[in-house]
């Protein structure tokens, strides 16, 4: 398997922390919220021995840390790291976070994206449900207040990662990731700017070929999302990763790695 070679990548006034592998079409991974690029390591390798692989460390999380807050966008952050890679098209793969970032690039960029991976993703523009709420209300005051680490706490402790933290062989290195987190998107709160009119609007606008990919076990609003992009991207398809949660590709990575290898393949 290939060997993934780091560094940093100067972009809209961020270092932007990266690992690529590789050689051919490039395919580009999103972490979720909380995470960072870590949680690619049972797919970077493999994948490289199809694709030139990206992962990078989304604006404010692992060693992506910005100077100092201010307004920003996570899919010009995508835009000008393909400009930097000299990369004029790519694969998109993205879980939960970086699921709606996936879904709100194909949206603004659609010439600059080839085909859709949507893993448990979340949705610009959808009304989460008032369990979520209830949730994460306590986690953002955290945040607001100063306190990182009860923010972490409460979010590591979220009903959302039971699954992955039930799992012997994913536990320690999802917990180790989550303990890992700067805590800058929990003190910064505010200074992402979303895409207008949301992505939830604008479903049927979205041309890429896509494939979505939900855990069996993920919590009621995932599948929720999951159906409403399925219903509504033109060419969608979804999958249910049976035995799975919300970490779809840590939980169950060999079952993961088939299906997307599979759907980028065009088979």
């Amino acid at each position: 398997m290939a060997t993934p070679k780091a560094g940093f990548a100067s972009v809209n006034g961020t270092r932007f922390y990266f690992e690529q592998a590789g050689e051919g079409y490039p395919l580009i991974l999103l972490h979720g919220l909380g995470l960072n690029l870590r949680m690619w390591d049972d797919q970077l390798s493999p994948f490289a021995d199809h694709y030139h692989v990206i992962g990078y460390d989304l604006r404010g999380f692992g060693q992506s840390l910005p100077s100092a807050p201010a307004p920003f966008s996570h899919v010009e952050d995508l835009k000008g790291l393909l400009g930097y890679f000299k990369i004029e098209r790519a694969h998109i793969l993205g879980l939960s976070l970086g699921g709606r970032i996936a879904l709100d690039f194909a949206l603004m960029y659609p010439d600059s994206i080839d085909r859709l991976v949507l893993v448990d993703p979340a949705l610009g523009g959808y009304r989460f449900s008032e369990e979520w709420h209830e949730l994460m209300s306590p986690i953002m005051q955290h945040g607001k207040n100063g306190d990182i680490a009860a923010a972490k706490r409460l979010w590591l402790a979220h009903p959302l990662f039971t699954p992955v933290r039930t799992q012997a062989q994913s536990r320690q290195r999802f917990e180790q990731i989550a303990a890992n987190d700067p805590g800058w998107h929990w003190l910064n709160q505010g200074f992402e700017q979303p895409l207008s009119p949301s992505a939830a609007k604008r479903l049927q606008d979205v041309n890429a070929p896509t494939l979505i990919v939900v855990g069996e076990h993920d919590l009621p609003d995932f599948h929720v999302i999951a159906d409403l992009l399925n219903k509504n991207v033109p060419h969608a398809k979804k999958t249910d990763l049976i035995g799975a949660g919300h970490m779809a590709n840590m939980e169950a990575p060999e079952q993961f790695n088939e299906i997307v290898l599979k759907f980028l393949s065009g088979k």
